[in-house]
């Protein structure tokens, strides 16, 4: 299969506490799976990751892992995946997922995914890449960290157009069908 576009998404390697966030992390993966996308992961079978998956094979898209060595075992390396790619390094795996991405989401995670989207942030805004980089604040998950980067802004240590740089929902499948149509040029 040759996918139609291609996102990257950071969650968490734990399923947390929620039923909300597995259900949601399978339902990202069906949309991608059913839209001929292509997951781009971190590469593991457990938390939500694995669940992102796995319910993007289920629904026929490719799944494309990217995990560090000494994460293999920790993170229990997906081999179920249409490529898994194991690199030397955490710089070598972001900078892969990056590359292989059309555009990038992050649903609830931990530190992991937090410092994945403040990198693909930071890239975009240096200009490094021009690709759409969504949050899903799935049931306020993100709220406190929103209120805290809005605070940056009002002290002046961080710009608005900064902010606008990434897109911000609260429904996963109008936020993916948001990143779709940004990838393939749409207005809006």
């Amino acid at each position: 299969m040759n996918p139609a576009f291609s996102i990257c998404v950071y969650c968490g390697s734990r399923p947390g506490h929620d039923p909300l966030h597995a259900t949601t992390a399978q339902a990202v993966g069906r949309w991608i799976g059913s839209h001929r996308g292509q997951l781009v992961y971190g590469g593991g079978r457990t938390g939500l990751m694995g669940l992102t998956a796995e319910a993007t094979r289920a629904a026929g898209g490719r799944v494309v892992g990217i995990i560090p060595r000494n994460l293999v075992d920790k993170e229990l390396a997906n081999h179920l995946c249409d490529e898994l790619h194991v690199v030397d390094t955490m710089h070598e795996r972001k900078a892969m997922m990056s590359t292989r991405s059309d555009a990038f989401i992050a649903l609830p995670g931990g530190i992991g995914t937090l410092e994945e989207l403040f990198e693909i942030w930071t890239w975009r805004q240096l200009g490094y890449h021009d690709k759409p980089v969504g949050i899903l604040n799935l049931g306020g998950y993100y709220d406190a960290l929103l209120d805290f980067l809005a605070h940056t802004v009002h002290k002046g240590l961080m710009d608005t157009w900064q902010m606008n740089l990434v897109h911000i929902g609260e429904d996963p499948l109008a936020l993916l069908e948001m990143l779709r149509a940004k990838i393939r040029g749409d207005a809006g």
